[in-house]
């Protein structure tokens, strides 16, 4: 794989595992205002994304494996970490908008 073809494939990555983020930050402000519809909404939405960056992922992993050496990038490493970010954001937007159901099922 070329040096371009990589990049292309890296901001993919990053490019979708961003939305991917936002629409979970966008989560965790909507369950802390009550709105857990919207906020559910917005953690599916986000999951769309990630899954685009995740399978972009997947298929270097998969090269890699086939034999097709992968060219260690700053970018890919960037992409890698924001991989992990939003997955991270992820479990948290589900437990802000568990424990806020929770608060105001109290309140």
């Amino acid at each position: 794989m070329n040096m371009e073809d990589l990049e292309m494939i890296c901001f993919n990555i990053i490019s979708n595992v961003g939305m991917a983020r936002g629409s979970y930050i966008e989560a965790i402000d909507l369950a802390t205002a009550g709105k857990f519809e919207e906020a559910e909404a917005k953690v599916k939405e986000g999951a769309e994304f990630f899954l685009q960056g995740h399978h972009a992922h997947a298929d270097l992993i998969q090269k890699e494996a086939a034999g097709e050496r992968t060219e260690l990038m700053l970018v890919l490493v960037h992409a890698e970490d924001q991989l992990m970010s939003a997955e991270a954001f992820k479990i948290l937007a589900e437990k802000f908008i568990a424990l806020n159901k929770k608060i105001e099922g109290k309140n």
